[in-house]
């Protein structure tokens, strides 16, 4: 077990993991850009996103990432996912193979099209040693103890081990695969099937959509997955079909909120600069768009989400042109 480690980021999910190493003795390092939320934080000892969330006193809060990261040889990246380049750079020169990084982020790169175990490994070589935790796990429930499950994902599966013994408890169960890019996939493009989902709801549609448009994802995220080298059976498990379903349908979802304000005739720009957190799946609607262009593979939720979103088109219509495509078989994997 380890006994530090060092949180490149202050979101709500990386605070909830906090809580669970903390209650196990682990020292924890914050370190965030913003020295005004470091400030708050240090001082009311409670999160800004998340103020149910009280820090224990073997918390420690930095602005200077390189103090946040001295003497430490774990970190888990908790920025999001356009960021994470920008972030392992300024320790490039600090990461080596004795290091373990822990990504947290859900998200494809606009420029690359990369995940980002791929961008981690694009930045520092492919010694370093990287596990992804995904899964239906909204931070408010973790939080609150309500029973959780997710994955640990690594091409070296002694490290997704190492990262399952660090995190599970009696409430938050941790399983293991070695499919790592399978599962950075399914934990990015449910984001966008997800704005899909509000969609639905802010038009008023139903369970019958709704099914139907998760069904339909995943055969989607399925498929692209498969093309970048993943193993099919990743996406009917918890890093697929399971966060997935928690994403298009809580009330805790962030894109799914998005989605839904869109389908009332919301603004995009009005609703981003309302939201004090990051709604990955905007990004990564872009990223999925050119990257299943370039891969030659069918999308067409992902497809209408990136219209929307970025060419003004209508909710309602994308969903008619999604009912009155060519009539086919049925197709999942």
């Amino acid at each position: 077990m380890v006994n530090s480690v060092a949180f490149l980021g202050c979101g709500s999910w990386g605070a909830a993991l906090s809580t669970i190493l903390s209650q196990k003795g682990v020292k924890i390092n914050f370190w965030h850009r913003n020295p005004k939320i470091i400030e708050s934080m240090t001082k009311s000892r409670s999160h800004y996103l998340l103020p149910n969330v009280k820090f224990v006193e073997s918390v420690r809060f930095f602005t200077d990432i390189e103090e946040a990261t001295a003497g430490i040889n774990t970190f888990v990246i908790s920025v999001p996912s356009q960021h994470v380049r920008e972030v392992i750079s300024k320790l490039q020169i600090h990461i080596d193979s004795s290091k373990n990084i822990i990504n947290i982020a859900k998200g494809i790169e606009n420029h690359t099209l990369m995940t980002m175990s791929q961008v981690i490994n694009d930045v520092i070589g492919d010694s370093v040693k990287i596990v992804t935790l995904s899964g239906p796990s909204h931070a408010e429930e973790v939080i609150d103890n309500k029973p959780t499950a997710i994955v640990s994902s690594s091409t070296q599966i002694s490290l997704a081990k190492n990262a399952q013994a660090m995190f599970s408890t009696n409430k938050f169960r941790v399983y293991t695969n070695s499919d790592i890019i399978g599962a950075e996939i399914g934990g990015s493009a449910k984001n966008v099937i997800a704005i899909a989902a509000g969609f639905c709801d802010g038009v008023g549609y139903g369970d019958n959509t709704k099914s139907a448009l998760i069904t339909r994802g995943i055969s989607e995220i399925s498929k692209l997955g498969k093309k970048l080298g993943a193993n099919s059976d990743t996406f009917f498990g918890l890093t697929g079909v399971g966060d997935l379903i928690v994403t298009c349908a809580s009330m805790h979802s962030r894109n799914r909120k998005l989605g839904e304000f869109i389908g009332k005739g919301e603004n995009l720009s009005k609703i981003l600069s309302q939201s004090h957190m990051v709604v990955e799946g905007v990004e990564t609607a872009h990223s999925i768009y050119n990257l299943s262009s370039k891969l030659n593979v069918e999308m067409p939720i992902c497809d209408s989400v990136y219209r929307v979103l970025y060419e003004n088109a209508n909710p309602i219509v994308e969903v008619d042109s999604l009912m009155t495509r060519n009539l086919k078989s049925e197709s999942i994997k």
